[in-house]
C-alpha cells in the first residue's frame, strides 16, 4: 500500500500563485520501492497533484533517505512536473483511512530511473543513472542535498576526503559529472570509504 513517507514544512508555489504542501509518497514494487513526490493545495482547495515515479530504491529506509535530502529547487521542479502532467486525482472518501492519495506515480512516457536497480549507499549510482542520460544524472545530484552528494563522491573515488569537506554543492555536482564522463569503465566504491554519515531513519 502507497504511504507518505515525508510531509515537507516547506509550501512551494505554482506559476499562478497557488500554494502547495508536498509529501514524498512511496510504495514496494517487485522487490524495489519507487517513490514520486504528491501535492496538496495550502488551502485545501482543488484536487491533490502527483508526479511520475522520482526514484527507485532497494528499500523503504533507503526511499526514507533520499526523501529527506531532496531541496527546494527539487520540489518547484516536481510540481511543475505534476502540474504539467495533469495528473490529478480523484479526492478520497473522508471516512476511508488512506495515507497517500494515490496507490502509486503518475504513468509516463520516460521515466527519470530507467528501473535501474540502486545501491543501498550512497544513495544514488552516478554510472547507472548516467547510462540514462547526463541531463537526469544531473537531475537526480541536484535533488540531493550536499551531504549525500559529498557520500557520492566519495565513495566512486571521485575526490579526496579533505577536498569535499571544503567543496561547495555545485562543485561537488561538477566533479562527479565529470568523472562519470571520464571512466574509462564502472568502479566499484571503494573498500573502506565513507557511505553515509548516518544510518536512515527505520
Amino acid at each position: 500500500m502507497a504511504e507518505v513517507l515525508v510531509e515537507f514544512e516547506t509550501l512551494v508555489t505554482a506559476p499562478d500563485g497557488r500554494r502547495f504542501v508536498p509529501s514524498v509518497c512511496g510504495r514496494q514494487a517487485a522487490h524495489v520501492w519507487e517513490g514520486w513526490v504528491e501535492f496538496v493545495a495550502e488551502d485545501g482547495a482543488g484536487e491533490p497533484l502527483r508526479t511520475g515515479r522520482e526514484t527507485v530504491q532497494s528499500s523503504r529506509d533507503d526511499l526514507m533517505y533520499w526523501a529527506q535530502g531532496l531541496t527546494q529547487i527539487f520540489l518547484e521542479g516536481a510540481l511543475a512536473r505534476a502540474i504539467g502532467g495533469a495528473a490529478r486525482a480523484a479526492r478520497a472518501e473522508r471516512d476511508v483511512p488512506r495515507p497517500a492519495h494515490f496507490e502509486g506515480p503518475a504513468a509516463a512516457s520516460s521515466d527519470a530511473t530507467g528501473g535501474a536497480s540502486p545501491r543501498p549507499r550512497p544513495v544514488l549510482d552516478p554510472f547507472t543513472t548516467f547510462a540514462q542520460g547526463r541531463d537526469i544524472l544531473r537531475r537526480e545530484l541536484d535533488a540531493l542535498d550536499t551531504e549525500r552528494v559529498r557520500d557520492i563522491a566519495l565513495a566512486y573515488g571521485f575526490a579526496e576526503p579533505g577536498w569535499t569537506d571544503a567543496a561547495s554543492r555545485d562543485e561537488l555536482v561538477a566533479t562527479i559529472l565529470r568523472g562519470v564522463q571520464q571512466a574509462g569503465e564502472r568502479p566499484a566504491p571503494a573498500e573502506g570509504t565513507r557511505q553515509s554519515r548516518a544510518e536512515p531513519p527505520a
